[in-house]
C-alpha cells in the first residue's frame, strides 16, 4: 500500500468535521434572557424582536437652520428650485419675522400669510408650514426677511414618522446591538431590551513543560501562547473572557481547578492534553468513565487540518460544557474558529453562529493533506469587476504564522489533495480590524 493509500485509509477513520460539530451544537443551549437598560446593552444579542413604540421623528420638526414659512408665501422668489441665483434675478419676497424657535420650544404656534418663524436645526415646526428656507438663501434679517430662492415644497424638514413609524420592526432576535441600534431604540422611547448575555469564557492551558510569556523557551519550556490567543479570540466574538493561566499535569490539580470555573463560567476552553500520548493529561482525566456512567466529555479524532484531536462535553454538577482544544498554537486557533467560536455564538443567542463566506479565485495552486478538511489562512481582496480573490498563506505547521496577517481563512475539502490556481474555492471572512 503506497503513503498516500495509507494516508486516505487513516483519514476514513476519522469523523466528517460537519457531522462533529453539528452533534456538539444540539447539544448547547442560548443562555437564559434577562431584561438590560439600554446604556449597557450594546455587545449583547436580542433574545426577541424589537419594535419601535413611537415614531421617529416624534413631531415635525425643522431639518436645518433657516425659516420656516408657507411654500405658497415664498412660490415667487427667485428661481424655483436648487439653480443657482443672485439677489437681482427678480424680485424677492419680504415676510414678516414674527418669532424664534429652538429645539427647546414647545408651546404650538401658528403661522399666518406673510408671515415666518426663524428656526433652528431640531425645532418644532410651526403649524401650516411646510418648508423652511435656508439662511443662506436670504438677508437673514431679524425682524422682517427678505427670499431670494424659492425651494421645494418640503424641503428643509422632516415629518412626524418619516424616518421610523411607530410600529417599525427595529431589529429581530438574535442581532448584536451595535451602538447605532441603541441610538434608534433611544430616539423611539426605548429604555430597556430583552437580551442574552455575554457568556462567561474561561480558558486553562495545561501542561508541565508551559511557562508564562516574557521569555524565550529553553529545552523543555515551551511559552503559554494559547490562553492569552484563546482569550484574546473568545474576547474578540463578545464573551466576557477569563484567562486562568497555567495549569500542571496533575489529575487532582487539573479535576480541582476545573470545578473550581464551573462557578462563574457558561463555557470552559481548555488548550494541550488532547491527544492520545502518555502525558495528555486532559484526556486522561475528562474522558475517565465514573463508575458505570459514561464518560461527561467525549475526545474524538476528527477529519480536520490542522488539529485533529478535539473534545467536548460537560464539567462539574452545574454540567457546564467544556471544548476541549490541541495545544500547537496554529491548531488551537483553528480549533476555536471551527468549534469554540461558534458554540459561544450559540451560548449568546446569536445569529447566525458562523463566519460569513464567500467563493473566491485562487491565485496560487496548493495542495491539501487527503481525507482531512483544511483551514489555511489567507488574504482575501475584492475585485474590481466584482467577486474575491484569495491569496494562499502559511499554513500546516506554520498556521500561527500565517493567521496573523490573515483576514480569510481558505476551506479546503476532504477530497481536495490539489486546488489548481484559477479555481474558486470557500473562504471564512475574519472580522479583523486594520
Amino acid at each position: 500500500m503506497t503513503a498516500t493509500a495509507d494516508a486516505e485509509a487513516a483519514a476514513n477513520e476519522l469523523t466528517p468535521l460537519a457531522d462533529y460539530l453539528g452533534s456538539v451544537l444540539r447539544r448547547l443551549r442560548a443562555l437564559p434572557p434577562l431584561d438590560l437598560d439600554l446604556t449597557q446593552a450594546y455587545g449583547n444579542v436580542l433574545a426577541e424582536d424589537v419594535v419601535a413604540p413611537h415614531a421617529y421623528p416624534a413631531f415635525d420638526q425643522a431639518a436645518i437652520d433657516g425659516y420656516a414659512a408657507r411654500w405658497e408665501d415664498i412660490a415667487g422668489a427667485g428661481r424655483a428650485g436648487y439653480g443657482a441665483a443672485r439677489p437681482g434675478d427678480s424680485r424677492p419676497v419680504r415676510l414678516n419675522v414674527v418669532g424664534d424657535l429652538g429645539a427647546a420650544s414647545w408651546r404650538p404656534v401658528r403661522l399666518t400669510p406673510g408671515a415666518c418663524f426663524s428656526v433652528a436645526a431640531g425645532s418644532p415646526l410651526p403649524i401650516a408650514a411646510d418648508v423652511v428656507v435656508p439662511v443662506e438663501w436670504t438677508d437673514q434679517g431679524m425682524a422682517a426677511v427678505e427670499i431670494f430662492r424659492t425651494p421645494k415644497r418640503g424641503y428643509g424638514l422632516r415629518r412626524a414618522g418619516e424616518e421610523l413609524p411607530a410600529g417599525t420592526l427595529l431589529a429581530r432576535s438574535g442581532s448584536y446591538i451595535s451602538p447605532a441600534l441603541v441610538a434608534v431604540f433611544a430616539a423611539t422611547g426605548i429604555g430597556h431590551v430583552v437580551v442574552r448575555p455575554s457568556p462567561r469564557v474561561v480558558i486553562v492551558a495545561t501542561g508541565d513543560e508551559l511557562v508564562d510569556v516574557g521569555r524565550a523557551s529553553q529545552p523543555g519550556q515551551v511559552v503559554d501562547v494559547n490562553s492569552h490567543a484563546l482569550t484574546a479570540a473568545a474576547a474578540e466574538v463578545g464573551a466576557l473572557a477569563y484567562r486562568v493561566g497555567i495549569c500542571d499535569d496533575d489529575p487532582e490539580g487539573l479535576r480541582g481547578l476545573l470545578e473550581d470555573q464551573t462557578l462563574r463560567a457558561d463555557l470552559i476552553i481548555t488548550t494541550g492534553g488532547s491527544g492520545t500520548g502518555p502525558g495528555d493529561m486532559i484526556r486522561r482525566v475528562l474522558s475517565r468513565r465514573d463508575g458505570g456512567r459514561a464518560s461527561p466529555v467525549t475526545f474524538m479524532e476528527v477529519a480536520l487540518y490542522p488539529g485533529s484531536a478535539l473534545g467536548f462535553g460537560t464539567v462539574g454538577a452545574e454540567e457546564v460544557p467544556v471544548v476541549c482544544l490541541p495545544g500547537e498554537p496554529g491548531a488551537a486557533l483553528i480549533g476555536f474558529e471551527v468549534l469554540a467560536r461558534p458554540a459561544i455564538q450559540l451560548l449568546a443567542g446569536a445569529e447566525p453562529v458562523f463566519r460569513p463566506s464567500v467563493r473566491a479565485h485562487l491565485l496560487e495552486t496548493v495542495s491539501s493533506p487527503a481525507g482531512l478538511r483544511e483551514f489555511r489562512p489567507a488574504h482575501v481582496a475584492e475585485r474590481r469587476g466584482g467577486g474575491y480573490t484569495v491569496q494562499p498563506l502559511r499554513g500546516g505547521p506554520y498556521t500561527l504564522s500565517g493567521l496573523a496577517e490573515a483576514n480569510g481563512l481558505m476551506v479546503l475539502g476532504e477530497r481536495v489533495t490539489s486546488a489548481a490556481a484559477g479555481s474558486t474555492v470557500d473562504v471564512l471572512l475574519l472580522d479583523r480590524r486594520r
